[in-house]
């Protein structure tokens, strides 16, 4: 095969790919009393943070995945802030009022730094958020987690404002 014959198909491909429509967004409404603050990430999901910003969702995106909470990270960092206690604690509680619940632990990190490096840095986070849940009554067998790395930013941009959201573990129901 040619080189301007490899370069074509490429390209080709590329263009192909970029054209590719996102999924909906679905952005259910909140239970009555909440405050409600609702983004979309740059995958067509919909985010819907009740509360103070913490993020103990209920927001379902376009693939009926259930989010149940967000929890956010600093720089380069697997370490769960303090504010996130109380959302670590309900999580907790449901899986042990209902032992057939189970969890998936999505890590997800902005886009600095290499590919294999976000994607160990986000299997760290969601890794984390298991050993705390737990600690606090989950069973193994209710937890399950994954790493996306960089690759399903919450927040488009370049900047702190944009990494801050994406440094993440989204706590999603898996099913029974």
């Amino acid at each position: 095969m040619t080189r301007a014959l490899k370069i074509l198909l490429l390209v080709s491909l590329s263009a192909a790919l970029a054209g590719c429509p996102k999924k909906p967004t679905t952005v259910p409404n909140a239970t009555q009393g909440d405050s409600v603050a609702a983004t979309t990430d740059t995958a067509g999901r919909g985010y819907s943070g009740v509360g103070k910003g913490v993020a103990e969702a209920n927001a379902t995106t376009g693939d009926s995945v259930k989010i149940q909470a967000i929890i956010h990270f600093d720089y380069d960092s697997s370490l769960i802030k303090p504010e996130y206690t109380s959302v670590i604690g309900a999580q907790a509680r449901r899986l042990a009022a209902d032992r057939g619940l189970k969890l998936r632990l999505e890590g997800h990190t902005d886009e600095r730094g290499s590919a294999e490096y976000n994607i160990g840095l986000g299997e760290r986070r969601a890794q984390a958020v298991k050993r705390a849940l737990l600690l606090e009554g989950a069973t193994e067998a209710q937890l399950a987690t994954v790493s996306f790395g960089s690759e399903r930013p919450m927040a488009e941009g370049h900047n702190e404002a944009a990494w801050s959201q994406n440094r993440r573990v989204e706590i999603v129901d898996g099913g029974r």
